[in-house]
């Protein structure tokens, strides 16, 4: 079993902030998927998954991810990643993913972009 995954979540005015931190995984997906069921998300608002400390993501942490962007559309919100490892951005490009996520290098940058499509 991976060790040293973590979930992190932070209310903030325009939207929560989740942060995941090592190797998301087939061992630690469901860790991932109880903290983004857990999310509440009010229309209008931007969901920030924070990855700048994740190690490692495979298949299922992918699937986390669009289950996050799923609780986003629902809600008639918006998702952004931040701090995508290459790999990682490498391997959602390749999948054909890349597009259902915008990504930006820090929360800073993600808050501008949502306020200059708005």
């Amino acid at each position: 079993m991976t060790e040293g995954f973590t979930t992190a979540t932070r209310a903030e005015p325009a939207g929560p902030v989740l942060a995941f931190t090592g190797e998301l995984d087939a061992a630690t997906a469901p860790t991932a998927l109880t903290a983004i069921q857990a999310l509440t998300l009010h229309r209008g608002e931007q969901l920030v998954v924070d990855l700048s400390a994740l190690e490692f993501c495979d298949s299922s942490g992918i699937s986390a991810l669009l289950a996050a962007r799923n609780l986003a559309l629902a809600a008639d919100a918006v998702i952004a990643l931040v701090g995508v490892p290459r790999q990682l951005q490498r391997s959602l490009k390749l999948i054909g993913l890349a597009a259902f996520f915008p990504a930006f290098t820090t929360i800073e940058d993600a808050r501008r972009g949502l306020s200059e499509e708005d």
